[in-house]
């Protein structure tokens, strides 16, 4: 395994700098508008703006990086990623800040394309699943760790985003220095949402409702935990212990889904995710309410995954890819909303109401599960796919998926080399 890893080191290096310092801007920004006294409507609103800026950018940054090279357009939307960070504090309004986030949001997304597209030219396809749950682990550590550099500052100075900036700098040096050579970006498919909903609405709807729900945990429950009264440290171990829930719950629901049905796990997890998020609800800030948010990142970080593999067990080989970009779409989607929703019923019905929001997520997607479980018969492909543990990034990374047949492009490169 080491083997496959050693040659792609500088790529998973940049990405968890990359991570580290995007992880902590993300939740330091809540944490500033808190301080500032922005309503939480503007907070979400503000989040939601990254949402917009990451949908954006999977259409709009593939032929600047085609005309540059992953190196130059890497260096280009770290520069711009950092700028933003600092502007940040230099101008602190929330509209600005809505308008620099639409912006971040951009920037990232190109950065995932390119490191994404990079791993995906490196792999074979025997190495696809090692390097990809690599990726998805250096993904999820790194978001972890970035939480707790929360501690080292108050969100009022500006040091944390001084450090975010710098971190997301730094991601560049690896990248910079790598000696890989740079590939060609594949090309982007074509999405047909109405065929998706006529064959997979059950994934189709369970992207979208994870996006609803994730985007309202990204963009909001720093808020939740700060109106609670956690000081910064807190909300750092909050986010840290959610996301490692996520990491860690997603392997065994997913070793399960693959020897039952599909659906019936999907039912099971976001019934169990409505009722811990309704115990959220009830439950005074303290350790137990730490312990429910991991088990809470358990099963809400499991349903994009489970979504996708539900999706792949549906289509023809063909259509997995183009399928999987239209989960991607709705899903982006979602968490555009969510913030935003999670924000006004913030601000109108208290913090309190942010596992409600949770539970009414899951809730939708428990009852439209049920109902297809007990009138709907779907079509397995066979065999049938394999869960892979997963976050939301670009679309480039759906070609690392084990369960994805190649792109066109490699296909043709490995045929020719055994030619040779």
């Amino acid at each position: 395994m080491w083997s496959h890893i050693l040659p792609i080191s500088s790529l998973l290096s940049g990405v968890a700098l990359l991570l580290l310092g995007n992880g902590l801007l993300n939740t330091l920004l809540t944490l500033r508008g808190v301080h500032e006294g922005y309503s939480t409507t503007m907070l979400g609103l503000v989040m939601s703006g990254y949402f917009v800026g990451y949908l954006l950018g999977t259409w709009i940054n593939t032929p600047l990086i085609r005309r540059v090279g992953h190196i130059r357009a890497f260096a280009f939307f770290a520069a711009v990623a950092a700028s933003i960070a600092l502007m940040h504090v230099l101008v602190v309004d929330p509209w600005f800040w809505l308008f620099l986030r639409v912006g971040y949001g951009m920037a990232l997304i190109g950065l995932y394309m390119v490191i994404e597209s990079w791993l995906n030219a490196q792999a074979s396809n025997e190495q696809r699943g090692q390097i990809f749950a690599v990726y998805m682990v250096v993904n999820l550590v790194a978001l972890a760790i970035a939480q707790q550099l929360l501690g080292l500052a108050a969100p009022t100075e500006f040091i944390l985003f001084a450090l975010a900036a710098i971190l997301i700098c730094c991601a560049l040096t690896p990248i910079a220095l790598t000696r890989q050579a740079q590939p060609n970006i594949p090309d982007t498919h074509a999405v047909d949402l109405r065929h998706l909903i006529r064959v997979a609405p059950l994934a189709l709807f369970a992207a979208a409702i994870s996006g609803l729900s994730m985007g309202g945990f990204w963009g909001m429950a720093p808020v939740y935990a700060s109106l609670n009264g956690m000081d910064a440290s807190g909300v750092g171990l909050l986010m840290s212990l959610s996301i490692l829930g996520g990491a860690l719950l997603q392997w065994p629901i997913g070793r399960f889904s693959d020897n039952h049905d599909r659906r019936t796990v999907l039912f099971w997890v976001v019934s169990l995710a409505v009722l811990v998020s309704l115990l959220l609800s009830m439950m005074p800030t303290g350790i137990w309410m730490l312990a429910l948010f991991f088990v809470w990142g358990g099963l809400a970080f499991a349903v994009y995954p489970l979504a996708v593999a539900q999706l792949i067990d549906q289509l023809h080989p063909d259509e997995i890819l183009s399928g999987s970009s239209g989960l991607l779409l709705v899903n982006g989607v979602g968490a555009i909303c969510g913030p935003l929703l999670a924000g006004v019923l913030i601000e109108q019905l208290g913090p309190d109401t942010l596992p409600l929001f949770f539970a009414a997520c899951f809730a939708a997607l428990a009852i439209y599960n049920l109902h297809r479980l007990r009138h709907v018969s779907d079509l397995i492909s066979d065999p049938p796919a394999h869960f892979v543990p997963m976050l939301r990034t670009s679309p480039t990374v759906l070609e690392l998926v084990p369960e994805v047949p190649e792109s066109i492009e490699t296909q043709a490169r490995a045929e020719a080399e055994e030619h040779y």
